[in-house]
This record gives C-alpha cells, sequence and structure tokens, in this order.
C-alpha cells in the first residue's frame, strides 16, 4: 500500500479470479510451474483426462518457442521481439532466449492477465547490454499495442512478430485475422512473424477443449490447418513451413512425433 492506494502487485491480485480456470494457469501447470490454483488443477487433470498428449503438447510448444527464437535471433540477426499473449514465465522465456544470443536484444511482452501483471517483475529482468519490457494491453486493440511497444522497440528496424498460442482465444476468426494483418502492417520489410496455435485434427483435443470452454473459463477456438495458414498470407514462409511444432527445425539427432500444434516463422517482404 502506497499512500493509501494499492501497490500494482496488490491491484493485480485483487483481479485474479480463482472460481474459474484460466488457460494461462493450466498451461503453467501442465508445464511443471507452481503460477495456478486448484481450480486450474482440476481443469487440467479433467483435460488431461480426455486428451493425454496435452502436456506433451505443452512441451513441444516451448521448444519450438526456442528453437524459433534461436533461429531468428542467431542465424537471422533480429535483435527486436514483440511477444503477445506472452502467459506466465516458465524456463527459457523469449528475452532468456534472445538475450544469451544477442545480449542487446529488446523484447517487450504484452499480455493482459492480472497474474501474469504480478509475475511482470520476473520477466523484466535483462542484461545490462538489452531491454525488456511489459506492457499491460489486450490484443483485441492492436493499435496500443504498436504504439506502446513503439516506445522500446524501433519500427524502423526489423522485429520478430510472436503471437504464441494466443489466437484461439479471439472467438471470431475474421477478427484474429483482421488483428494479425494490423500487428504485421506495423512492421518493417524484413522483420517475421512467428506463430503457432492449436489445431483442430484431434478428436480428443477437441472434446477436451470443449470440456474446458464449457467451465466458463475464456474459450479457445481450435482451427484447423487451413485457417492458420492463412495468418501468414503475403509472407515468405521458412522452411519447412507451416507444420506441427515438433517438426519445425528439430534437433539434430531427435526423432520427432508430430502434435496438434501447428506453427511456423515467416519473412515479411
Amino acid at each position: 500500500m502506497t499512500n493509501g492506494r494499492p501497490t500494482p502487485d496488490q491491484d493485480a491480485l485483487s483481479k485474479i479470479d480463482t472460481s474459474v480456470p484460466h488457460s494461462a494457469r493450466i498451461w503453467n501447470y501442465w508445464m511443471g510451474g507452481k503460477d495456478n490454483y486448484e481450480v486450474d488443477r482440476i481443469a487440467g487433470d479433467a483435460y488431461r483426462e480426455h486428451a493425454p498428449t496435452i502436456e506433451t503438447m505443452a512441451r513441444a510448444s516451448r521448444e519450438y518457442l526456442i528453437r524459433a527464437v534461436t533461429h531468428v535471433a542467431g542465424e537471422l540477426g533480429v535483435r527486436q521481439f514483440l511477444d503477445i499473449g506472452t502467459g506466465l514465465p516458465t524456463y527459457d522465456n523469449t528475452h532468456q532466449v534472445a538475450q544469451r544470443i544477442a545480449p542487446e536484444a529488446r523484447v517487450v511482452y504484452v499480455d493482459n492477465d492480472p497474474l501474469v501483471l504480478r509475475h511482470a517483475q520476473a520477466l523484466l529482468t535483462s542484461t545490462p547490454e538489452g531491454v525488456t519490457e511489459y506492457i499491460d494491453a489486450d490484443l483485441h486493440d492492436p493499435a496500443t499495442i504498436i504504439e506502446r511497444a513503439g516506445r522500446t522497440l524501433d519500427f524502423e528496424q526489423p522485429v520478430a512478430l510472436m503471437l504464441m498460442g494466443i489466437l484461439g482465444h479471439i472467438q471470431d476468426y475474421e477478427e484474429a485475422k483482421s488483428i494479425v494483418r494490423r500487428l504485421q502492417a506495423a512492421l518493417p520489410s524484413g522483420s517475421y512473424f512467428v506463430h503457432y496455435d492449436s489445431t483442430d485434427t484431434d478428436r480428443a483435443l477437441k472434446e477436451a477443449q470443449q470440456g474446458y470452454d464449457d467451465t466458463g473459463a475464456v474459450p479457445y477456438v481450435l482451427r484447423s490447418p487451413e485457417q492458420v495458414a492463412a495468418y501468414y498470407e503475403g509472407l515468405e514462409l521458412l522452411e519447412p513451413g507451416i507444420v506441427s511444432c515438433p517438426l519445425w527445425r528439430p534437433a539434430p539427432g531427435t526423432a520427432p512425433k508430430p502434435t496438434d500444434i501447428h506453427g511456423g516463422v515467416a519473412r515479411k517482404p
């Protein structure tokens, strides 16, 4: 409490609803994290009963993020990252991977979840040479995101726009595509789009998702690979294209199995 007013941390805590499960907290649970509540663990266990592969999918998505950011920061030399819908910090977050390769990298996280806001301080660690910033903003308002991110990032230089597992929370597909287009339009030539989303390619996963949506939590729409591919229109896809995430440039000597999460990396011409 400061001058009789709640601190940002206290204010964030007061907005956390523990009566319904929350996707970021459940994802954290599946990833082995501790930033979740009983309601999330119950929902996560129920989801896993229908779709036993979900924990594998969660971990595969993080391994994909690590490989994608490593490639974009390393081989492609990008030094700016805009990670929207970052969720709760776990292991090898975007800024840690990018700044391990390029200490001067600038990373802006965007989310509007009060628990993420509470943990923003953990996200704000940075190398002395680089910058890590957090913006409390809504994906439905891309103009505000770009305006505020522009205080940290230079939109005259290449930026890696990251939308990792977040577009399914935009219920209307046309709106989801519009948001992606508006965000991509703000990027200069030579920028990259890094993305994944869960797909509707498994019956058990669809049943599990419906059960989760029925709890009253914010729904997540599983879309077809063709719908996912539309997010990349007008961009130059890097090999191997839009694929199940474990199959995107796997580590040499590994034999990854596909999961129902599809994504890719593409360059803006």
